[in-house]
């Protein structure tokens, strides 16, 4: 790979300008491609081919007039150096310092590790951070996202997505153009966006190998609606394949897959959450293990099964816990590594502002918490 080539892109969209002063292609007074223009040209992002702009203006190359567009300075035929050299000055990588967190919810069960992690990760990068709770609805998704890009508020995003049946049209539409963007959590299937999270295929089957290992012959998975949503479609990939490894095929498999998906408060789920659980351990008393997708599900479960007094002759495992001792009940559950995940997204976030290639996925390992520690 050539000098140039290791150039950030921004420093390459900088050096096309001078160039083209040089060669004469554009002369004083000329108008230089908007931001947009670079971008779709160069293949690069708004943010790229604004940075590059902001850049040249630094340097005395080209005047911005409000309204108007970009223009080539007076005297740019004599800054563009004739030696070739020319480089862009020295800079600070950031725009505004400010990074955006985009999240539904924080409970200490999980997001709040997650949340503490990006935070200090980017304060020790000389970044701020933006929180905005999505409150687990897609509109507010959209409206959050349409705002930070629109108003360059951020220089850059990392969004945990909400569950849903269709895929937020803002989150496409920054990941299709190049905007700087890390999800984490889970990754949208058949979309070029660097994403963290944990093998929830394999957490699934770990933790429901646990359940069908002590002797529970049926067992159900509960969980928000899947489709659309990679870390429950993953996870429910996961508990079937348990099954398939110990060869059980669909015996004995058991699905409540209906719930709103959305974190309650401190007192407890939705009404419908509560009919639907109570519902289906009443209409289903044969099954004795529960592999609930979340903690708050668990909770339910564990409520409904002790007013049917099935308690005792029943097993609950579920995905996350919160750490402190006093919490009770205790689940058998599958802790994902908060930190890691909130660490791993600010550095490929910054990667990603420095124009530097990130890898599509990045999978952080889990590890399975029994109840007796």
């Amino acid at each position: 790979m050539s000098k140039q080539q290791r150039h950030l892109l921004y420093e390459r969209l900088y050096s096309y300008v001078v160039d083209e002063i040089r060669k004469g292609t554009l002369r004083s007074g000329d108008r230089v491609p908007s931001e947009k223009e670079l971008a779709r040209v160069h293949g690069v992002s708004r943010i790229t081919s604004m940075r590059a702009l902001q850049d040249l203006e630094r340097a005395g190359i080209v005047e911005r007039i409000r309204g108007k567009g970009t223009f080539v300075a007076r005297d740019a035929e004599q800054r563009a150096a004739p030696d070739g050299q020319h480089r862009p000055p020295k800079r600070d990588r950031r725009l505004t310092s400010q990074l955006a967190f985009l999240l539904p919810e924080v409970s200490l069960s999980y997001g709040l590790d997650m949340l503490r992690a990006v935070e200090q990760r980017a304060a020790e990068n000389g970044f701020s951070l933006l929180l905005t709770r999505t409150r687990g609805l897609q509109d507010e998704e959209e409206r959050a996202i349409d705002r930070l890009v629109r108003s360059r508020a951020v220089d850059g995003l990392i969004v945990f997505p909400v569950n849903g049946e269709f895929y937020n049209a803002s989150l496409l539409r920054v990941a299709l153009e190049g905007y700087p963007l890390v999800l984490v959590d889970r990754y949208l299937k058949g979309i070029a966006a660097t994403a963290v999270y944990t093998d929830n295929a394999a957490a699934a089957k770990d933790l429901t190998g646990h359940v069908l290992d002590r002797g529970c012959d049926s067992v159900a998975f509960v969980s928000s609606h899947p489709d659309h949503t990679s870390s429950i479609e993953d996870r429910l990939d996961g508990f079937r394949t348990a099954f398939s490894e110990r060869g059980r095929g669909l015996d004995g498999q058991y699905l409540l897959t209906n719930l709103t998906g959305v974190i309650p408060s401190a007192g407890g789920g939705t009404p419908a959450d509560h009919a639907a659980i109570d519902r289906f351990v009443q209409q289903h008393r044969s099954i004795k293990g529960f592999v609930a997708s979340e903690y708050w599900m668990a909770l339910l479960l564990h409520d409904s099964l002790r007013r049917l007094r099935r308690l005792g002759q029943s097993m609950i495992v579920c995905f996350d816990s919160p750490r402190e001792p006093l919490f009770e009940p205790r689940f058998t559950h599958v802790e994902q590594d908060e930190s890691e995940i909130g660490c791993r997204a600010v550095d490929l976030l910054l990667a990603q502002i420095d124009g530097q290639p990130t890898p599509g996925q990045s999978i952080v390992p889990h590890r399975l918490v029994t109840a007796d520690g």
